[in-house]
């Protein structure tokens, strides 16, 4: 049985975390918790380590020191071995869907659940026509992936982040690159998602992408979590890091 606490206890807690690269100090002691079942926004201008964040939860980068928890261990302690069964539980949609090119969607699809499941020939492709028709790409299945738009590749790479039903979904940059229309197609995906209780981080600059997405929007500015607000917060704030990011104009 769960403790009592369990409902109150974040999906993932960074504390504390550093990290440079060579003479760059790039975090200075980020901190903050992801609670379970929202999206939380990660801001900040360009350098300052919002992809380093999402790439250290999932062990493809090693902070110098700080913690990451979840269910209970340290990340940053595990082994790749270790690592290897986090991601099973952690998915990661990259910036330009990295999906291998010389694999079909289904094949695309079809790869995290030969790594880490042992579902059978027939259920996987049970499983990829379910996931495809999740977003969107119902029949794409023997495609490559310099058949596919830019939105369709999103999109794909979506479908592999969640066919394993992680516990947390990592969203590097999703819409970079993207059409308003083929951007507003991806993100009412997500909202489909999130409305069966994804848990994810949403690393963007697109401000009204984040204000659809995410519960609550964190600012890294400096090394370091500045604020925390809402999106009606961050539309009301007055604070001038806030508005550098309302109205484009980002503080460096």
């Amino acid at each position: 049985m769960a403790n009592e606490n369990s409902a109150t206890e974040p999906a993932l807690r960074i504390k504390d975390i550093y990290k440079s690269f060579g003479t760059k100090q790039v975090h200075k002691g980020v901190s903050f918790d992801l609670k379970k079942g929202e999206i939380l926004g990660l801001f900040g201008g360009s350098g300052t380590g919002k992809s380093v964040v999402l790439r250290s939860i999932i062990g493809l980068e090693h902070p110098d020191k700080g913690e990451i928890i979840f269910e209970n261990k340290n990340l940053v302690e595990l082994s790749e071995k270790e690592l290897f069964e986090v991601r099973t539980k952690i998915g990661y949609v990259f910036q330009n869907g990295a999906l291998f090119d010389s694999l079909t969607v289904e094949e695309n699809l079809a790869y995290p659940l030969k790594a880490h499941s042992n579902l059978s020939d027939e259920e996987t492709h049970t499983k990829v026509n379910h996931m495809l028709e999740l977003v969107d790409m119902k029949g794409s299945n023997l495609l490559l992936p310099n058949e596919l738009s830019g939105g369709m590749q999103k999109r794909a790479g979506l479908a592999r982040a969640i066919i394993l039903e992680p516990k947390i979904i990592l969203f590097d940059e999703p819409t970079a690159g993207l059409d308003p229309v083929n951007t507003e197609r991806l993100l009412n995906n997500i909202l489909e998602f999130k409305k069966k209780g994804m848990t994810g981080i949403f690393v963007t600059h697109d401000i009204p992408a984040a204000f659809k997405i995410c519960d609550r929007i964190a600012i890294l500015y400096e090394g370091k979590i500045e604020l925390i607000l809402t999106p009606d917060e961050m539309k009301a704030s007055s604070d001038p890091l806030v508005k550098s990011f309302t109205t484009g104009a980002h503080i460096r």
